[in-house]
């Protein structure tokens, strides 16, 4: 019997070898085989497929997923003041990766866990910043690291003022979370992107976003 396939995981989980089998949506791919590598928080899994290329040709390939579950973000932004509210908090994968000190300044975000899209960010949002959010306008969806990571990215934003501060923010701290509440003018975290200041892929989409689309368009 092993956890996460016949026996729930420490996240109750079971069958977990059984995602990705029944794909039939590409008519160039066949699932030949889906084995769970890991299965702790998250869960890593070596697909086996077969992949009709261009020319006719099948071969056989292996790759491996990374399952971190779908997640949200949302830029909280200020019209009349131009400004935006961002996090920093320690990333180990950045520090370990070239980071400096591994400190990221960032949108809020975090994984859905069952709720709806908005739902979650609506939590994150108040978890990490202390804001209420009001109506968060859906801007778009992304696969952030498709080569490896199966996660979706949905992406908000939606305005603050000093009155939608209804919490202390910061983070679950019983989840380890330590988040510091960084407010920027809008030019300000523009310049921070190209001086390398600003690191984070969805900050820096959800930034320039605002610049070209968004509250700060022309």
């Amino acid at each position: 019997m092993t956890a996460g396939l016949d026996t729930p995981d420490r996240r109750g989980r079971t069958g977990l070898d059984r995602q990705g089998r029944d794909l039939t949506g590409n008519p160039r791919v066949r699932i030949v085989d889906v084995r769970v590598l890991s299965c702790d928080w998250y869960v890593l899994r070596r697909t086996t497929f077969d992949y009709r290329h261009s020319d006719g040709h099948w071969s056989r390939e292996q790759r491996e997923t990374h399952d971190r579950g779908d997640g949200a973000t949302i830029l909280l932004y200020d019209p009349d003041r131009r400004t935006v509210l961002l996090t920093r908090q320690f990333r180990l994968p950045a520090y370990v990766n070239g980071h400096p000190d591994g400190m990221l300044i960032e949108t809020a975000a975090g994984l859905l866990d069952g709720d709806s899209p908005e739902e979650a960010i609506r939590r994150e949002a108040a978890e990490e910043t202390g804001h209420t959010v009001g109506a968060a306008e859906h801007v778009f969806d992304v696969y952030m690291s498709p080569g490896s990571v199966t996660e979706r990215l949905h992406f908000f934003a939606a305005p603050y003022t000093p009155a939608t501060a209804t919490g202390s923010g910061g983070g679950i701290a019983a989840e380890g979370e330590d988040i510091a509440t960084v407010e920027l003018p809008f030019t300000e975290a523009l310049a921070m992107i190209r001086a390398g200041e600003i690191a984070d892929a969805k900050t820096i989409m959800l930034l320039q976003w605002a610049a070209l689309d968004g509250p700060f368009g022309s």
